[in-house]
């Protein structure tokens, strides 16, 4: 082992701070892990905790983070969001009624190897958001697009034809069970480190071809602009920025069944702006994904409430919202005139 590596504590703080959680809130939560983790002779369970209806007509919502160990502040939401539950479950009655129609999936750290190693990979040298077999259909960024030539380089996909990483192939087992079966579902992915804002990607990352869900996306995006018009996130599909191979939620969305609502979202944290009031933060691995400063990272918890909370509402309320029937075909029509006008889609 390596010196470095011989003075790594036996845990690292969100992975403490979950298991914390995890007791507080076992009362409430159904908690399980779908796996477990050997890294440097340390155990890291992947642990899940859902709460909610055990109806599976219920509508449901997935919250995920950690997936690259470096992006701490992704999990770090999650954790606040599950902590703040754990509480106002002990008096808040409209949430305990709201849970009663509702079922919410939580795996807050995904990539606990890579974070305690502070590594974006997870701890076999994958990346695990490029992990998924299937190949983008137009031109990726070098290297950066997903690439199959080594773990020394980033962006590893790991070689074809393998098994999917445990992390990866524990992140699709929990949507295949917890959400894309339902009617109607969520995921929400948090992720750092792109650009000088916040944005909300959905599929697709592989190609520019329309998800077949895009007017269920496009009231989505309205209905949240309507009830938090200064949100201040750039809601797209990711391909308006990027293409990338194995995108997991790409996969995940592919494999869901066609007659239900499955709606991937990925909350990518632009982290260009921390970086820019603390340029000194660039020198350091962990400081080009989170906001390092106390004041900042408490401001960028509660800055996202609004939509974690939002996420829950409408899927209560979707009975007064999902699209049937003409007026959804209307609704294609403007998602795209709205998203792809520019396109050849």
């Amino acid at each position: 082992m390596s010196q470095a590596l011989s003075f790594l504590p036996d845990s690292f703080a969100e992975y403490e701070d979950l298991k914390s959680i995890l007791d507080d809130g076992s009362r409430w939560f159904q908690i399980r892990s779908e796996g477990e983790v050997e890294v440097r002779g340390r155990m890291f369970d992947l642990f899940v905790a859902s709460i909610g209806s055990n109806d599976p007509s219920a509508p449901a919502i997935g919250f995920f983070g950690g997936i690259h160990g470096l992006e701490r502040i992704g999990s770090q939401l999650v954790l606040d969001y599950m902590r703040a539950l754990v509480d106002r479950l002990a008096w808040d009655e409209l949430l305990m009624r709201q849970l009663e129609s509702v079922r919410l999936v939580m795996f807050p750290i995904v990539n606990p190897g890579g974070m305690w190693l502070a590594t974006r990979a997870n701890p076999s040298g994958v990346d695990l958001m490029r992990n998924a077999p299937q190949d983008a259909d137009g031109h990726v960024p070098f290297l950066a697009g997903g690439q199959r030539l080594g773990r020394w380089l980033p962006w590893y996909r790991g070689h074809r034809g393998e098994p999917m990483e445990i992390e990866a192939a524990a992140l699709l087992r929990i949507v295949e069970e917890e959400l894309t079966q339902r009617p109607l579902s969520f995921a929400l992915d948090c992720h750092s480190g792109y650009g000088w804002g916040d944005s909300i990607w959905f599929p697709y990352a592989r190609t520019h071809q329309l998800m077949r869900h895009l007017p269920e996306m496009y009231v989505l995006k309205t209905m949240f602009e309507h009830a938090h018009p200064h949100h201040g996130y750039t809601f797209e599909p990711q391909s308006h920025q990027y293409l990338l191979h194995g995108d997991l939620w790409d996969f995940a969305y592919d494999r869901a069944p066609t007659q239900n609502a499955f709606l991937p979202l990925t909350l990518e944290l632009g982290s260009w702006l921390w970086i820019k009031k603390n340029p000194r933060q660039i020198f350091l691995r962990q400081g080009m994904f989170n906001p390092l400063l106390q004041h900042r990272t408490a401001r960028v918890l509660r800055r996202h409430t609004n939509l974690f909370e939002f996420l829950t509402r409408a899927a209560y309320s979707s009975s007064h919202w999902l699209p049937q029937g003409r007026p959804r075909q209307q609704l294609l029509h403007r998602a795209i005139e709205h998203w792809y006008r520019k396109s050849d889609v």
